[in-house]
């Protein structure tokens, strides 16, 4: 892993960027990387393959990526112009959620996309049941315009290819010399803390254990590991029984609530093959 650490151009509920040296040194040698659940890419951005299949369920989120490895210098540019102050209020905040919400134009959902996420409350990225993006403003003094985050981005994205598919369908896509590696929406820690809504859809906890069953499936059957990251829990620890679980010693304090956050342990289940 090189020694400078590369920042995500945008801001994740759950990104892996204080934890990404951990994954990478855990991931088994390969060629090629695959992350189902791509999210920010701090993993993918701080990793050393040759080649990278980078997959969200989240259109929003692949259609920024691939438009940013296509055309960079023009979409830095053409995003840039939202992070001007006039727009760094609540009233202009909520008429670009609404632009973003009714527009069908792929390029003007990528720029607000950015805008949203830097501008909205604690880098959310939350979707009604309509599939309605509904984070509310962050009031953030004078929001951070990635742009250096954009380009290295844009350069490290000409090893990857982009996919928006349900997971199961980029575990078939792995071949030899490859490892997955799989960063899903966290198992809720209490009944309360259900923050899945990455999609419209969420990610229900029978899809967790349809994961572990295909990670279980692709070591065991196709001799292609698999590294799992999740919260601590039992319901957890339950469901890699099968695989080789550590304890990643990192809290995140995870809350909508700040005056309310607790600290919760990690955990990595590393999937071998014929060890599983």
């Amino acid at each position: 892993m090189k020694n400078k650490k590369t920042r995500a151009f945008l801001k994740w509920a759950g990104g892996k960027y204080s934890l990404a040296e951990r994954i990478v040194e855990t991931l088994p040698p390969a060629s090629k990387l695959i992350e189902p659940f791509v999210g920010a890419g701090s993993v993918f951005l701080n990793s050393d393959f040759d080649s990278y299949l980078l997959n969200d369920i989240n259109p929003d989120l692949i259609d920024l990526y691939k438009t940013l490895k296509r055309r960079p210098q023009q979409y830095i540019r053409d995003a840039k112009r939202y992070f001007v102050a006039q727009n760094n209020s609540e009233s202009a905040y909520y008429a670009l959620r609404e632009q973003f919400n009714q527009t069908t134009d792929t390029y003007e959902r990528n720029l607000l996309f950015l805008y949203l996420n830097r501008h909205g409350y604690n880098g959310l990225c939350r979707y009604n049941r309509s599939g309605g993006f509904n984070v509310p403003f962050g009031r953030y003094v004078k929001p951070y315009f990635p742009e250096a985050e954009l380009e290295a981005f844009a350069e490290k994205a000409r090893l990857a290819t982009f996919t928006c598919l349900p997971f199961h369908q980029v575990f078939r896509r792995a071949r030899q010399d490859t490892v997955i590696y799989c960063d899903p929406p966290y198992v809720p820690i209490n009944t309360t803390a259900m923050f899945t809504d990455y999609s419209s859809k969420g990610f229900t906890l029978d899809q967790q254990v349809e994961l572990a069953r295909q990670a279980r499936h692709a070591a065991l059957k196709r001799g292609i590991p698999v590294l799992i990251s999740n919260h601590d829990v039992p319901f957890t620890r339950e469901l890699y029984q099968h695989a080789e679980v550590t304890d990643l010693k990192v809290k995140r304090s995870i809350s909508q609530n700040g005056n309310n956050r607790t600290a919760v342990s990690e955990l990595l289940a590393l999937y071998k093959p014929n060890e599983c």
